[in-house]
């Protein structure tokens, strides 16, 4: 499981914007998403650094959280 920071999700609609770029990446993931601690934890065979690339490039960069 990862888990990341994301300050720049504020809203649904950014959740749901996240939640498509990383089922693109991994139509098999399992997301959850927290928009009070601003976090995201994904369950996916993908790696950290791609998980990092495909948020960034949706435009919500990530900061990596202990999982």
């Amino acid at each position: 499981m990862q888990a990341f920071e994301i300050q720049s999700m504020t809203c649904g609609s950014c959740a749901g914007r996240i939640t498509r770029a990383i089922k693109d990446l991994d139509p098999q993931a399992r997301i959850e998403v927290d928009l009070k601690s601003r976090t995201v934890r994904i369950d996916t065979t993908e790696d950290s650094p791609s998980m990092m690339a495909v948020l960034t490039e949706a435009g919500y960069p990530p900061k990596p959280l202990s999982a």
